[in-house]
């Protein structure tokens, strides 16, 4: 075998002569020059391999610095450093200073990665973005920079480092006394997003709801946590472990808000009535369920009388929308609008849901003339205000000032002759005349400078209506009437 390698043909001589790669020995010099050069042309011979591979494999090669392998300032700095090296210093690269690094916010302390359901720290959150670019292996950061995340901080310090925006681990805060304490120092920091941070992480290791019972501040926060987060079991924990009976009740009575079957609500309603509400709440309830009920069978039966063609009401003014679940007063109103002339043991008797609800005086009133004035039915609203007393005589009477009576009618565009009635019964003269310019009602006008005595305005009025008319004859045979004793 040493023979053979010995004796070797011409060709092969000449090809190991022509060759650029050298052989090493010991007798060549450690020219740095040289050596670059080496190196340099090694590199580019491995980038072209690297280059026919593109194709098939197109992950980037990084060094330790970041840089990819096969650059030509990789290996100048590669051969460069190798020089360099002492004993006492690292064989790492220089950590390159615009390299991304982790970013910490300097704003407030934010709750959003709470409301959306995320769990773990601001630290581990921020190093899980994509956005930034971490080259594998990770040098070991400075031991200021671990500070942030492992130090002993005490309650107080941390509470301050939380309202700084920056993170903090609160898992260390282990037994009780320590959670009590942080959530102390959190409500004397008056922060609502670090109380609620706080309270959050005492309540989820702890369960400690009657701790917060003492701490009203904390407790209103994280009740309005659960509330926008709609932790409907959580919260009825924490309102039974508080013995908050009546707030239990509350919230499973809104729950009918979610039921959209009428039937199913009327159900729903009917079971909130065993519910430990107040006296007051107790009430409304049962008013709510009884007022559901009564819709049901009204729909029923106008849908069906709308839809028979018989009803005359309905065919002249057809319905717009369901009654169900409607307020009172539009129920109310409805009622004043279509069944208006029935009996008052019907259900949609508007007598009938007046007493039923216990209805005032003054809101029926209203209603009931909105309702009959939309129809144009005038007689129905002069028989609003038609009053006997004990000798027989009547009288026009309202709950309501008669300035805003006339506002309704004129919203329901009733004639002249009818506003002219209502803005004769307004007591206050400089309104009367006020309204009765504005819907030019004369005879009022008039009238009411009679009976003021008031001979100049009489006579500024006369220039204001037409000549000849029968307003104009009416002030002149005022003006010449020598019973009237003028003022001026």
């Amino acid at each position: 075998m040493l023979t053979s390698l010995l004796l070797l043909k011409p060709d092969e001589e000449d090809y190991w002569n022509s060759s650029k790669f050298k052989a090493f020995t010991f007798d060549d010099e450690d020219d740095e020059f040289s050596r670059l050069k080496e190196s340099k042309q090694a590199v580019n011979s491995i980038r072209r391999l690297v280059e026919e591979d593109d194709d098939e494999d197109d992950v980037e090669k990084v060094s330790w610095s970041g840089e990819p392998v096969g650059s030509i300032s990789w290996s100048v700095r590669e051969t460069a450093a190798s020089n360099q090296r002492t004993d006492r210093e690292p064989a790492f690269p220089k950590i390159n200073a615009d390299t991304p690094t982790v970013s910490r916010s300097h704003s407030g302390y934010s709750l959003s990665s709470l409301f959306k359901g995320e769990t773990g720290d601001q630290f581990s959150d921020s190093l899980s973005d994509s956005s930034v670019r971490l080259y594998a292996p990770e040098l070991r950061k400075p031991k200021s920079e671990y500070k942030d995340y492992v130090s002993d901080w005490s309650p107080e310090e941390t509470v301050h480092r939380m309202q700084q925006g920056k993170a903090v681990s609160l898992e260390k805060f282990r037994s009780l006394q320590d959670k009590l304490l942080l959530l102390d120092f959190s409500i004397s920091a008056h922060d609502g997003n670090v109380i609620t941070a706080v309270t959050l992480f005492t309540i989820t290791f702890t369960v400690l709801f009657r701790e917060l019972e003492s701490r009203q501040t904390a407790l209103r926060h994280f009740i309005h946590y659960l509330t926008e987060t709609r932790d409907q079991r959580l919260l009825l924990e924490l309102l039974r472990a508080l013995g908050r009976t009546e707030d239990i009740a509350l919230l499973q009575y809104k729950e009918h808000l979610s039921i959209a079957d009428e039937n199913k609500r009327r159900d729903f309603l009917k079971s909130c009535l065993s519910l430990p509400f107040s006296p007051e709440d107790s009430a409304h309830v049962q008013d709510h369920y009884t007022l559901l009920e009564r819709q049901i069978i009204i729909e029923a039966t106008d849908r069906q009388a709308e839809r028979g063609g018989k009803v005359e009401i309905f065919q002249k003014f057809p319905r717009r929308a369901s009654i169900l679940n409607m307020p009172l007063i539009t129920t109310l109103y409805y009622c004043c609008f279509y069944h208006y002339t029935e009996s008052e043991g019907t259900y949609s008797s508007p007598l009938n849901v007046r007493q039923t609800f216990r209805i005032s005086e003054k809101q029926f009133f209203v209603t009931a003339l909105a309702a009959r004035a939309k129809l144009k039915a005038w007689v129905d609203v002069d028989a609003l205000f038609t009053s006997r007393n004990w000798l027989g005589f009547t009288r026009k009477k309202s709950p309501l000032g008669f300035h805003r009576v006339v506002d309704i009618l004129q919203k329901n565009s009733a004639p002249t002759q009818v506003l002219q009635e209502y803005v004769g019964l307004v007591d206050d003269a400089e309104l009367r005349i006020s309204l009765a310019q504005k819907h030019k009602c004369h005879d009022i006008i008039i009238n009411t400078y009679r009976d003021l005595k008031d001979r100049q305005q009489l006579l500024g009025y006369r220039g204001k209506v037409e000549r000849g008319s029968v307003e104009e004859r009416k002030i002149n045979e005022l003006l010449d009437n020598p019973q009237i004793r003028w003022k001026n």
